[in-house]
């Protein structure tokens, strides 16, 4: 019994002992769930979004429904983006006390309500404080985000650039200060860049239009690497006029629009110019000469990609690759008299070491017949013997005298058959005279006879 008393005594201080261990970690615990919760809360406010609530009994003391989120009380104005399943409905917003906000059905003072195939964007003017609930076909695992200043950070363009140039700009967008890493945001916001002219006189832009250059997409198409990667690429193909210009990127909500302005550029003319040397002889090619100029490019880095289009619409493309210096020459194959285009694009090199391509505007040239011409101008016969012929001037000056002389043989006809029609009619009027004084004597003479 002493022995059972013993180790009853040492089992129930041992058991208060667990008891006191126990309580003070549950007291640790519970405070540094509170130190946890106290930080993410501060985190919280510090993002630009709005978490749901989780449905458990662990996060909250009591279970929410899905969809809930709650709006402190000094917010002054608050915009939500809710994402939905394509073509659903708009979704309802639920307020604390239980009242509805529906897209139709809303207190246009204090409500803006933008819907879309894929979205909602509701701009709500002083909230009602509390927990809200959005009710409808809301994708799964997407937040509902805070609009406060959209803006977006892009690349500055390259201090040298060209007419004819494409560049690849990426961008990304921020609410506020955070970089919105939201997929679906692509589809709420539609970022275009214009070009406006300075109107500076100096320059060939002076008083252009302004210019639509490229929007920006985040789709992995053209020259965007990754789709829905928040990285947004422009593409911007500068097929305008040299000059100053300055670029302006537009980032457009439906329910707001914001503007950056960049520092102007000045666009260079296109380096590369194009000329020809026509042929004079129907065998021999002609030749096309492309001449660089080295003022903001590397001419040794230049390599030249294009096609020939023949008067009958043929196409042949060409390259040139391995030669250095300021010019370059290749041949057109000389097919028949018409109009020649040439379209050529250049790679290389600015002075400053960055690479670039662009398009050369296109070159044009005509070719007027000149048939069965060959070895200067002497004429190859059915048997096979070169016929001394005349040259195309000396042919033109005799179709000249020949036009000439046709002209004065048709001018002495009419002159002979105004003659002929002179005479025939003086001779007219002489016989009508003649007959007129016959007619007149033998009228006098009978007259007499009478009397």
């Amino acid at each position: 019994m002493e022995i059972n008393h013993y180790f009853c005594t040492k089992l129930i201080k041992l058991s208060r002992l667990l008891a006191t261990v126990l309580l003070s970690c549950t007291t640790l615990s519970v405070a540094a769930l509170a130190d946890i919760e106290n930080e993410s809360n501060e985190n919280k406010l510090k993002k630009n979004t709005v978490e749901y609530y989780q449905q458990d009994n662990i996060t909250n003391q009591v279970p929410y429904f899905d969809n809930r989120f709650r709006l402190d009380a000094n917010l002054d104005e608050i915009t939500l983006i809710f994402y939905r399943r394509s073509g659903s409905k708009p979704i309802i917003l639920i307020r604390p006390d239980g009242s509805k906000i529906r897209v139709n059905e809303f207190d246009s003072e204090k409500v803006q309500w933008f819907d879309d195939s894929t979205f909602d964007m509701i701009k709500i003017t002083k909230p009602m404080p509390g927990p809200w609930q959005a009710v409808g076909d809301i994708l799964p695992n997407s937040q509902i985000l805070v609009v406060s200043d959209i803006k977006i950070a892009v690349e500055p363009l390259p201090e040298i650039a060209f007419s004819g140039e494409t560049l690849k700009i990426e961008g990304k967008l921020f609410n506020g200060d955070d970089a919105i890493e939201s997929s679906h945001f692509r589809r709420v916001v539609k970022l275009d860049v214009n070009f406006y002219s300075t109107n500076n006189s100096q320059y060939e832009n002076f008083g252009a239009d302004a210019i639509k250059v490229t929007s920006f997409r985040d789709d992995g198409r053209g020259l965007d690497e990754y789709a829905n990667d928040n990285t947004f690429t422009g593409e911007f193909v500068l097929n305008f006029a040299s000059g100053e210009w300055q670029p302006v990127y537009l980032v457009k909500l439906p329910m707001a629009t914001r503007e950056l302005r960049q520092t102007s550029i000045l666009l260079q003319k296109t380096p590369v110019e194009i000329s020809v040397v026509q042929s004079e002889e129907q065998e021999k090619p002609h030749q096309l000469r492309l001449t660089i100029d080295p003022t903001f490019v590397d001419p040794d880095s230049l390599v030249f990609q294009g096609k020939f289009t023949f008067p009958d619409r043929q196409i042949e493309p060409f390259s040139i690759m391995d030669s250095k210096g300021e010019s370059r020459i290749t041949n057109i194959t000389n097919t028949e008299p018409g109009i020649y285009r040439v379209n050529v694009s250049a790679f290389g090199r600015t002075i400053t070491g960055r690479e670039f391509r662009l398009v050369v505007p296109e070159f044009t040239f005509n070719v007027e017949a000149n048939d069965n011409v060959l070895d200067g101008g002497n004429e190859l016969s059915g048997d096979g013997i070169v016929l001394i012929t005349e040259t195309t001037e000396e042919r033109l000056a005799k179709a000249e005298q020949e036009r000439v002389e046709a002209l004065l043989v048709q001018q002495k006809a009419l002159d002979e058959e105004e003659q002929e029609t002179m005479l025939l009619i003086a001779a007219g009027n002489g016989t009508i005279l003649i007959i007129a004084i016959v007619l007149f004597f033998f009228l006098q003479r009978k007259k007499k006879k009478t009397k």
